[in-house]
C-alpha cells in the first residue's frame, strides 16, 4: 500500500502522523510498501499517485479530486494517537480495496 501524508508545511506534523498511521496500518494487518510526507501543496498534485492519503480533519477536504479518483483520504484529529488512526482507517473503505 503507498501512503502519503498531508500536513500544511509538510514538516513536523505529517512526519508524526506518517509515523503513527504506519503503526496503525502495520497493527491492522496492511503492508505499506511505500509512504511520503509533504505539504498540502506537494500533496494536492501527487495524491492520486497514492492508496490513501492520512491528512489532519481541516484538510480533508483539499483532497477531494483525489478522493473522486478513487484514493481513500482519513482526516485525523491527534496526530499521534494510533488507536484514533485505527478506528478512522476501519471507517474507511480500505478494506474492500483489499490492498
Amino acid at each position: 500500500m503507498r501512503v502519503l501524508v498531508s500536513c500544511a508545511n509538510g514538516s513536523g506534523t505529517s512526519l508524526m502522523l506518517l509515523q503513527t498511521a504506519t503503526k496503525a496500518l502495520t497493527a491492522l494487518g496492511y503492508k505499506v510498501t511505500a509512504s511520503n510526507h509533504t505539504s498540502i501543496a506537494e500533496g494536492k498534485s501527487t495524491a492520486k499517485s497514492y492508496d490513501v492519503v492520512f491528512t489532519p480533519l481541516n484538510f480533508v477536504n483539499m483532497f477531494d479530486d483525489a478522493a473522486k479518483q478513487g484514493v481513500t483520504v482519513i482526516g485525523v484529529r491527534n496526530v499521534m494517537s494510533v488507536p484514533e488512526c485505527k478506528q478512522r482507517i476501519e471507517e474507511s473503505d480500505l478494506k474492500s480495496k483489499n490492498l
